[in-house]
């Protein structure tokens, strides 16, 4: 499998959301810094971004309140993500903030936030006085720092999370979103299972494919493996039970696991009402065709009984 097909799935993603953004269906002021527009996409599409961005963002949002942000944030395989920014934005601002991805995604993010004002000055309004370090495609500050790792390399990644301070004793959300499923089960399987037995008391928020053993799960595989960009760990995905069973295995204490269908349900009604009405979709089948096929899941290990097996999509 080419690293190289990975690292276009990021910009995929960055654009889809950047059209989604465009279209009205949340908000997020940085995306067209990092990403150029995308062509246009279908209605299920953009409905099926809104609801990983909000879905993801609402959990954060439980573990951030939750903790009152005395607590650490680790994306891993984070791309061009935004949600430092948007989080900043809403006065919830992690101890730290670590983005981990390959060294070819984060010298491009870096480079960006480096040469665009807007990207970097909420960064420095973040920093205290501490100078911002931009330096070897790397990104060093007070509360925010983007490193480059090989998340199959367990080692690497502890040896970089040492290095900025990491507590191990001290609240930590690892946030991965469609990252896992690229990595053999064995290596994907050491990285939760290090996660869960290093920091005491921690979450694990994880958004990739499901129910991948039927046929429009095979179609899906099949494409991706055209771009060269193969699943090897869909095993795990083959069902909201493999999808929790991976934790549980790997020692996490507890876990919960939702298809998508069932996190947009669970989103707030008056803003479903608001997105629906952006775009026709005169189907409903191929968004519940394309939800079901996505999940999100997510597990804990609460030493300090701070009450994680409280948050959840519907509250």
């Amino acid at each position: 499998m080419s690293d190289d097909a990975i690292y276009a799935t990021n910009d995929d993603a960055a654009m889809c959301k950047r059209f989604a953004v465009k279209q009205g269906y949340w908000k997020d002021p940085y995306i067209q810094f990092l990403v150029k527009a995308g062509n246009r996409k279908a209605p299920e599409i953009n409905r099926g971004y809104y609801a990983r961005a909000e879905g993801l963002r609402r959990l954060l949002r439980q573990f951030m309140n939750l903790t009152q942000c005395a607590c650490q944030i680790v994306n891993l395989g984070a791309g061009f993500d935004t949600n430092f920014w948007l989080l900043k934005d809403e006065g919830l601002v992690a101890d730290v903030f670590v983005e981990l991805d390959m060294r070819a995604v984060t010298s491009r993010k870096c480079h960006m936030i480096k040469t665009r004002s807007n990207l970097l000055e909420p960064v420095q309004a973040s920093h205290g006085a501490d100078p911002v370090v931009i330096e070897d495609a790397e990104l060093h500050s007070t509360h925010f720092h983007i490193m480059w790792a090989d998340l199959r390399d367990v080692a690497q990644v502890e040896d970089k999370l040492n290095k900025v301070g990491l507590d191990k004793n001290k609240p930590t959300l690892f946030l991965s979103e469609c990252v896992l499923v690229y990595m053999p089960p064995e290596k994907s399987s050491a990285l939760i299972k290090w996660a869960g037995s290093t920091y005491n008391t921690s979450m694990f928020l994880n958004y990739e494919q499901v129910n991948m053993g039927d046929r429009f799960g095979q179609v899906m595989v099949q494409n991706l493996r055209k771009r060269t960009c193969d699943l090897v760990g869909v095993d795990a995905c083959m069902s909201l039970d493999t999808q929790k069973a991976r934790y549980i295995s790997n020692g996490w204490e507890g876990t919960e696991a939702f298809d998508m269908m069932t996190v947009y349900r669970n989103l707030p009604g008056d803003d479903l009402y608001r997105i629906e009405r952006l775009e026709f979709m005169d189907e409903t089948e191929p968004l519940q065709q394309l939800m079901e096929h996505y999940c999100m899941s997510w597990a804990w290990r609460d030493t300090l009984k701070i009450g994680l097996d409280s948050i959840g999509i519907n509250r």
